[in-house]
């Protein structure tokens, strides 16, 4: 046993970070050099009720409780100590949505997430008045809805935020976000590091007629920057968190961040020239620009690092979803003939079997649209897959197609930045689900990409890890170092990188799929528009 680790986490010489993807919760605790010591993970599903995504109070603490908790075990069973104290907490969530509470700090209506495709009047409505793209996910944008809805909790509203910031609030008491995440709930202005002043003023103009109690700065979190500190751990919160008990409180917290921000400092990609891309259930790429774009873009969400840099990001609200359930049918086959093969063998062989494939892959189309996808302009989804007698339907051209189309609507986000506005990018680091299978993802994004695509050994740590690596910069924040040479000097120095570069092969190939994706998307309005939600458990 390392005795001189023991030391550190019984001195707090720890940083400790929670992030609430899709599908999975997930806390990590790292030293103070980044290394991770200690993780823990629960598995969660959103539900679609009433039609909305969301996720029920009781499930989102039963996992930040479940993870907290195994993490705490694996500390006392690899180094005998029970967790008492950590040198900071950092929280994050999946970013946009609608959480709205009352003046009893009471949620108003079921949480709304990112998922949902709803709120298209009231985006278009405000990116009109703005001048400025706001997509349907984000939190203003599900507000205003609310507002043109008439829907009557929203005279009652005293607070809203996030997923992240909900828990950053009810654990210290504090109504904060970090700027990249407060960027997904309402545009900023890059220059003060908070909400555009004169767009909340706008805001305010068109909700004056329904005299609400409130005007829009009085509800909205205050914004703070990486390295700010944004409160402590409350009595009250602690025992939330750790339902032993063990836990004290006092605890600092850094700013509780989105998804994309964690993935941008989990990947070291928060300068200029750098990107990102996270592909899982859905995928977005977010690129660190050098200067503003030269218009707004339906398509392109302009959103800032956690220190406050201009991002534009490209997102689909699909990926993975439907190529998953296509690789649990094959598991289903495997096991009705008799077969055991564990995911990483399954998920390795299929995805490898797409490199076989020809570059276009065959002639084949699919959409994996198990819900709605704005970058394409759907509010609803039908995941299909449909070919002509003359494809070359094989399993490696469908395994390659079903690769590609995860990729597909990203890739029209792309071409604008890449292609049309001439963004410079260097490499693009690629982590999630998508690339776990060693080269198959990387390789075929960067065909999809016509970029380098990068994976660093750290990949796998996630966003967990990246909201740790913020709390654990907060704690280092007075030796007046900026996020960027902390990332570089003191966590990435010396990281294993696996870069592959563009086969233009792939390039073509997929070149060559995208025209087919786009002149199929009648076919998938077709299935939304005569394929009827199932209501079958």
């Amino acid at each position: 046993m390392n005795d001189d680790l023991k030391n550190r986490i019984l001195s707090g010489q720890t940083a400790l970070g929670i992030e609430l993807g899709s599908t999975r919760i997930k806390a990590v605790l790292i030293g103070e050099d980044g290394e991770s010591i200690a993780s823990g993970s629960h598995d969660w599903e959103n539900s679609y009720v009433n039609q909305i995504w969301t996720y029920g109070l009781e499930a989102v603490w039963k996992g930040v409780q479940d993870s907290y908790r195994k993490m705490a075990e694996e500390v006392k069973t690899r180094y005998g100590v029970t967790l008492h104290n950590v040198g900071a907490i950092g929280f994050s969530g999946m970013m946009h949505g609608y959480m709205a509470f009352d003046q009893a700090g009471e949620l108003l209506v079921p949480f709304r997430t990112w998922r949902n495709n709803i709120t298209g009047q009231a985006s278009e409505a405000l990116s009109d008045s703005f001048h400025f793209h706001i997509p349907q996910r984000w939190s203003i944008a599900h507000l205003y809805q609310a507002v043109l809805n008439g829907e009557e909790h929203v005279g009652r509203i005293h607070y809203l935020t996030t997923l992240a910031g909900y828990i950053h609030w009810k654990l210290t008491g504090r109504k904060v976000l970090g700027v990249g995440e407060a960027s997904g709930m309402f545009p900023i202005d890059m220059h003060t590091k908070t909400y555009n002043a004169g767009m909340v003023e706008r805001f305010n103009a068109l909700i004056a007629p329904k005299q609400y109690t409130w005007k829009l700065e009085d509800i909205l979190p205050e914004v703070l920057v990486a390295g700010e500190q944004a409160g402590a751990l409350t009595e009250e919160g602690a025992k939330l968190l750790d339902v032993t008990g063990e836990l004290a409180a006092g605890i600092p917290f850094c700013p509780p961040e989105g998804d994309a921000g964690t993935g941008m400092v989990a990947t070291n990609s928060v300068a200029p020239r750098t990107g990102n891309v996270s592909a899982g259930t859905s995928v977005f790429a977010m690129v660190v620009l050098e200067k503003e774009l030269s218009r707004p873009y339906e398509e392109i969400d302009l959103v800032t690092t956690p220190s406050g840099s201009p991002v534009a990001m490209a997102h689909s609200n699909n990926c993975s979803s439907d190529l998953n359930a296509w690789v649990g049918l094959f598991d289903e086959f495997a096991k009705a003939m008799g077969l055991q093969a564990n995911p990483d063998q399954l998920y390795g062989t299929l995805y490898n079997l797409a490199l076989q494939g020809d570059p276009d892959g065959g002639g084949l189309l699919a959409y994996g649209y198990l819900s709605g996808e704005h970058m394409t302009h759907f509010e609803e989804g039908r995941p299909l897959f449909v070919r002509t007698p003359g494809s070359h339907f094989s399993l490696a051209n469908f395994m390659r197609v079903h690769l590609f189309t995860a990729m597909g609507a990203l890739k029209i986000g792309m071409d604008l930045l890449l292609k049309q506005e001439s963004v410079q990018l260097d490499e693009i680091l690629g982590h999630g689900g998508l690339f776990k299978t060693p080269v198959v993802g990387q390789k075929l994004m960067a065909g999809a990409l016509a970029v380098p695509v990068s994976v660093m050994e750290t990949a796998g740590e996630g966003g967990a890890w990246g909201i740790a690596l913020l709390a654990s910069y907060m704690n280092r924040k007075a030796k007046q170092e900026t996020l960027e040479a902390y990332l570089g000097s003191k966590v990435f120095a010396g990281k294993a990188v696996s870069s592959i570069s563009p086969d233009p092969k792939d390039v073509e190939g997929f070149e060559a799929f995208m025209q087919r994706y786009k002149q199929g998307l009648a076919i998938e309005r077709a299935a939304v528009e005569h394929l009827k939600e199932s209501t079958n458990p």
